[in-house]
């Protein structure tokens, strides 16, 4: 469906901030933040469930990033990290220009990450999978 003979775009949307349902809560938001440097805009805090929330927003740099438990009842978890690794078919793609430095820095945090390689579509990227295995990519146009 095209709307070219409108030049008016019917909806203005001003920013998106992807779902990501998470087995363990706490360790993925001490990965987001704690890691990667995002910040926890928003929860559902109760303070006695240290980092164990129902509900969080992270945000960085103008990404957003939300972040919820996976219930077992309806989404049990695979036996084997294999077998939740094959059923993955979304990423997250982060702009990022100091590739070898975020390179040196997940490493060197104990990060299994693949050093910096161009892709078949000219950018150079690293990839990394968080503590569910969603596959982070961080990558730049190589000519820049």
């Amino acid at each position: 469906m095209s709307n070219t003979n409108n030049p008016a775009k019917p909806i203005n949307l001003e920013g998106s901030a992807p779902l990501l349902s998470v087995f363990n809560m706490p360790a993925s938001v001490r990965f987001y933040r704690d890691l990667l440097g995002f910040d926890l805009v928003q929860t559902d805090h109760k303070p006695e469930r240290k980092d164990d929330f129902q509900w969080a927003l992270l945000r960085l740099n103008g990404i957003e990033l939300m972040l919820e438990p996976r219930g077992e009842k309806s989404c049990p978890k695979p036996i084997t990290a294999n077998a939740w690794l094959d059923r993955h078919d979304m990423s997250i793609y982060f702009g990022c220009k100091e590739l070898d430095k975020v390179y040196t820095y997940l490493s060197s945090n104990g990060v299994d990450v693949q050093e910096p390689s161009t892709t078949s579509y000219g950018f150079k990227a690293i990839y990394v999978r968080d503590p569910d295995g969603f596959l982070l990519v961080f990558h730049w146009p190589e000519s820049e």
